[in-house]
């Protein structure tokens, strides 16, 4: 995707890396986000758990990605710790990056669409799951998942 980076929180300050003085670059943390679709065109959205930065906003599953992981292995490994499901990485499809800017951290998310997967919804870290359409009813939205919501729009309407 492009160079665009989301900002979210513009007024609050920003977590700085390294030790030294004054502002350093941030390392960026790698996120595999999962956009799974059903056939009647509903995606499936979670939120976030107590504990967790941004607890109780809503997002698309996924996680940073660990040493030596694709961005597929990475979100297969994920939705089964998160939500129970089995996922062939082959059945992973890259779809959109984007640059987030949080107060915390800076983040690659690397969103994919996933209409494949098999078990069933088990929520294993006590979060909250809805299968939505746009537009989405719950709120607050995690700033990094707006995006998707506007691409998924954008399709709809191409």
């Amino acid at each position: 995707m492009g160079d665009e980076v989301l900002r979210a929180d513009a007024h609050l300050p920003r977590a700085e890396a390294g030790t030294g003085s004054g502002s350093q670059a941030r390392n960026v943390v790698d996120v595999a986000v999962g956009v799974l679709l059903l056939p009647d065109g509903r995606f499936l959205l979670t939120s976030r758990p107590e504990g967790k930065v941004y607890a109780g906003y809503w997002e698309f599953p996924g996680g940073k990605l660990e040493a030596g992981e694709s961005v597929a292995q990475a979100l297969a490994r994920e939705l089964h710790e998160e939500i129970g499901l089995v996922i062939d990485p082959a059945d992973v499809t890259a779809w959109r990056e984007q640059l987030v800017d949080y107060p915390h951290a800076l983040v690659r998310l690397h969103f994919c669409k996933v209409q494949r997967w098999r078990g069933t919804l088990q929520m294993r870290e006590g979060q909250q799951h809805l299968w939505s359409t746009l537009p989405v009813q719950v709120a607050p939205v995690l700033p990094g998942a707006l995006p998707v919501l506007a691409w998924l729009a954008d399709e709809n309407n191409a």
